[in-house]
């Protein structure tokens, strides 16, 4: 049978991959003066056939795991930078990059804690790329701290809103940008990651996650909307109420905001270099409030596709000098989506801070 393409997509090389992944260490051109030398680790997930329209968290999906540098070697590896991008079956040719669901990259947070004496309370979860974002460079100097001997995990899935019927093949194309510690000249600067992320209530009283009934009156408007799951996985605050981090958007405006003092769980004060943002489709913004101040810390804006569900762009924070964060601080996240669509969608809203670990020193 012959293939059949989207309007808009380059067909691609339908000639199957004989191995599921493949993965590639390629040296790159010497750092400019003030950054660390940048190698790369490139990792082509399976192919994926694509025949059916799949929503979010629902199309085909797959795990690959590999190791930065030398595995022997044991050494320290500064990771600087993340991309990812959808490709054909021959793993070059472009395709729209409405196809990806999501790209992510994880670690065993109690591993890597006894590895690099990490800052404990790190998520598992080092980065994940989605609509609207397909690359994280961090700004010059600044880098995550692994060991090369580090089991890491890349978890790729497609997603297909559009089109229907399909038939074609897609795969990610993954590139990990990493220096070695006796590559890098200057002394590099540790981030962690830490997550805020929107939740809706599904059982229970108060929208309020974390808090005792009654603290309702710190926060603004109605906290987390009672919805409908759109996955499995759900939250328990201890409290007597169950959340979502993945749930229904009806047709209309919804404004959904979560205190996220208690998920961020800022271990002290300490300044944020880089912000990625994960969001879905019919999404407006997404806004990370410091309640202590009244200030807005970082407001992402999102810019959706024309004629059809997809987005284009959502806004990322990179600086040198960073963000202050505060350990004793509230914090609230404030999502807006606005569902044209005229029939329930579903969403999500993260927001992925890097921080700077004032408490690292390399280990020898």
């Amino acid at each position: 049978m012959q293939a059949r393409f989207p309007p808009g997509i380059l067909p691609a090389v339908l000639k199957r991959a004989v191995c599921m992944s493949l993965a590639i260490t390629l040296w790159a051109a010497p750092a400019l003066a003030g950054e660390a030398p940048d190698r790369t680790h490139q990792v082509l997930s399976r192919v994926y056939h694509v025949d059916k329209k799949y929503k979010s968290m629902m199309g085909p999906s797959s795990t690959d795991r590999f190791q930065l540098g030398d595995p022997k070697k044991d050494e320290l590896v500064w990771i600087t930078g993340y991309e990812a991008v959808m490709v054909g079956a021959d793993g070059e040719t472009p395709m729209a990059q409405e196809f990806m669901c999501h790209s992510n990259l994880d670690i065993d947070p109690m591993a890597h804690r006894d590895a690099v004496a990490a800052e404990p309370g790190i998520s598992g979860r080092l980065f994940t790329l989605s609509q609207g974002q397909f690359s994280i460079r961090f700004p010059p100097g600044f880098g995550i701290p692994v060991r090369s001997s580090e089991p890491i995990s890349l978890t790729t899935q497609v997603l297909n809103l559009n089109h229907d019927p399909a038939n074609f093949d897609v795969r990610h194309k993954v590139t990990v940008h990493y220096a070695s510690e006796a590559q890098v000249k200057q002394g590099m600067k540790a981030l962690f990651q830490k997550s805020a992320y929107g939740l809706a209530l599904l059982e229970g009283k108060d929208g309020h996650f974390g808090m005792q009934h009654g603290e309702g009156h710190k926060m603004e408007g109605t906290g987390c909307m009672e919805g409908k799951n759109a996955s499995d996985h759900t939250y328990d605050d201890g409290m007597g109420r169950k959340f979502t981090g993945h749930w229904v958007v009806k047709p209309g405006r919804e404004v959904n905001r979560t205190p996220v003092t208690r998920i961020m769980a800022v271990p002290y004060d300490t300044t944020v270099h880089y912000i990625a943002v994960h969001l879905h489709p019919l999404a407006q913004s997404l806004e990370l409030i410091d309640k202590t101040t009244g200030l807005t810390v970082f407001k992402s804006k999102a810019r959706n596709a024309v004629g059809k569900l997809g987005l284009e762009h959502v806004e990322a924070f990179s600086s040198v000098e960073g963000l202050p964060v505060y350990k004793d601080h509230e914090y609230e996240l404030v999502s807006v989506y606005e569902n044209t669509t005229g029939e329930p969608q579903d969403s999500m809203a993260v927001m992925y801070l890097y921080m700077l670990d004032k408490r690292f020193s390399p280990p020898r």
